[in-house]
């Protein structure tokens, strides 16, 4: 403990910033794919694996194209896939959330543990020169800049990419007729009926876009936080990003700020894991700050609904 205290400067300092940022941003498309689908009032379990397969389609096509744009616009098309299994499986079928989600989940690992051995017959994990990653962004007049130049260079396209994404899916939801839409299907489907919309139609729409986000998610993990395709990579990445979604109410910039916490959890558990921290400890703070995350969403969702009936009586 002493160490920690001693060191407290290296551990909490201006690089903790872009750490933190690095860690919660596969965590931010995750959370921003479930974002969508709730919206839509469906509850995507299935996030985590949607990002597996994203995940794997992503190096896969980069390594035998040698372009990243491919490889991540063939992880956006697979994670459409996977998220119709559950559309359709929900939607058309009345399947239960949860239980399809899941399904999709063990799917998705078995699917890619499989595939990695067949086609580059390897166990665990794949990596290559070969793989095309997903390309740096070197601001060189920031550079000699202090403070800033040390938080904004050399981010990834993805990490710039996710915060333009938060600011769309914003305007998208709460400011364009389709958002409208989408939040009258989650909220009051027998309304919206009545009013003509195709109640359908715009889940299977919520549930393509989500999927799209998703696939995005696990291209970023394999060709931009990483570049690598290891077995169960997310690392339940997709189930942190559901909890941050309830955090935030569906809402994009509430549901990134919930994903900060556990990119900060993470980011301190691997400082201080250099100070004789068990590293037991530091792979479970994230979701100790998983669990706290849910029980203060669900505790203060609670006390809204009891002062609403209370109201109403």
């Amino acid at each position: 403990m002493g160490a920690i205290i001693e060191n407290l400067d290296k551990i909490i300092n201006v690089s903790l910033i872009y750490a933190t940022f690095r860690s919660a941003t596969p965590i931010i498309f995750a959370a921003l794919c479930a974002a969508i689908t709730q919206q839509a009032n469906i509850l995507n379990v299935g996030t985590e694996g949607i990002m597996l397969v994203g995940a794997f389609t992503a190096v896969a096509v980069s390594y035998f194209t040698g372009s990243w744009v491919v490889g991540v616009a063939a992880a956006m098309l697979a994670g459409v896939l996977i998220a119709m299994i559950i559309g359709i499986g929900h939607i058309k079928y009345g399947a239960d959330n949860c239980a399809i989600g899941m399904g999709v989940n063990m799917l998705a690992l078995a699917i890619t543990k499989f595939l990695l051995n067949v086609v580059f017959g390897m166990n665990g994990s794949f990596s290559s020169p070969e793989i095309d990653p997903i390309p740096r962004v070197k601001l060189e007049f920031l550079s000699e800049v202090p403070i800033l130049g040390e938080i904004f260079c050399n981010w990834s396209i993805a990490e710039w990419f996710v915060i333009i994404l938060i600011i769309a899916l914003q305007f998208l939801f709460y400011k364009t007729v389709w958002g409208l839409r989408l939040r009258a299907v989650g909220q009051f489907p027998e309304a919206a009926k009545t009013a003509g919309i195709n109640v359908n139609k715009i889940k299977y729409q919520a549930v393509a876009f989500a999927g799209m986000i998703g696939g995005l998610a696990g291209a970023h993990l394999s060709l931009g936080y990483s570049t690598q395709f290891v077995e169960n990579m997310t690392s339940n990445r997709g189930f942190m990003g559901v909890a941050a979604m309830y955090f935030g109410g569906a809402n994009p910039v509430f549901t990134s700020l919930g994903c900060l916490l556990f990119g900060f959890a993470d980011s301190v558990g691997a400082r201080l894991q250099a100070y004789g921290i068990p590293s037991q400890f530091v792979l479970m703070m994230p979701y100790i700050v998983t669990i706290a995350v849910l029980s203060v969403s669900m505790a203060v969702k609670l006390s809204a609904n009891k002062k609403r009936q209370s109201s109403l009586n």
